[in-house]
């Protein structure tokens, strides 16, 4: 499967443009969860080194979107039921702990317009790209209007599988990628109601991990 090749740039440039054009074709789905990504074709699509190749597939790695297998051979990750339920169960207590931190917070008011600002972005009927970008956008944003820079950090470093799991499952056919599931946590939170903004996420969360999980179920 080829890609466009890459100008002629400096070193680090070219590094940095190398994981951004593979990052891409991962999360577009030119490469799909499970395909190989061979240093040399990949060299030669991009006219690059397989230096630069390699060290933007160790990014990747680091990111959760490609993983090592047999023989140390890389391919686009894929999360089994298991992972995927197990993932959502993580971002469920970050998640929980931002509410917790937001509602608490003095600065609650300014929270919610921005977190409001953000639920705008998400339309039902945009396309799935934009959706899915919007989608995890709002999430970060909750995490981010906590003030826990280390619940933050921690919620980055999943995001990765999210994309991942999103990939294996036509999320934007999911019913909590819609703008009416996430409008509720807004609420609770400008009401100043923990119990209810925790029950919110915790449904939207256990929703998103059966809906994943079948998805990655390969029976």
């Amino acid at each position: 499967m080829s890609i466009e090749p890459l100008a002629s740039l400096d070193r680090s440039t070219l590094r940095e443009r190398a994981l951004e054009v593979l990052r891409a074709a991962i999360l577009s789905g030119r490469y799909g969860p499970g395909d190989h990504l061979g240093e040399v074709e990949l060299a030669g699509s991009l006219g690059v080194s397989r230096g630069t190749v390699r060290e933007a597939l160790r990014h990747l790695q680091q990111e959760g979107l490609v993983t090592a297998g047999n023989r140390g051979m890389l391919r686009v990750s894929t999360l089994s039921p298991h992972e995927v339920r197990e993932l959502f169960r993580v971002r469920e207590a970050l998640e929980g702990l931002a509410v917790r931190e937001l509602i608490a917070s003095p600065g609650r008011g300014s929270a919610v317009a921005a977190l409001r600002t953000a639920l705008d972005q998400i339309t039902d009927d945009g396309d799935p790209a934009s959706r899915i970008e919007a989608d995890l956008a709002f999430h970060l944003q909750l995490c981010r209007l906590s003030g826990n820079s280390m619940l933050v950090e921690a919620w980055q470093r999943l995001e990765g599988r999210m994309r991942v799991a999103i990939l294996n499952g036509a999320a934007w056919q999911a019913p909590m990628m819609a703008r009416d599931r996430h409008a509720p946590i807004v609420d609770a939170i400008e009401q100043g109601d923990v119990a209810a903004a925790l029950a919110v996420v915790e449904e939207h969360m256990a929703a998103a991990a059966e809906h994943f999980a079948a998805a990655s179920d390969p029976s």
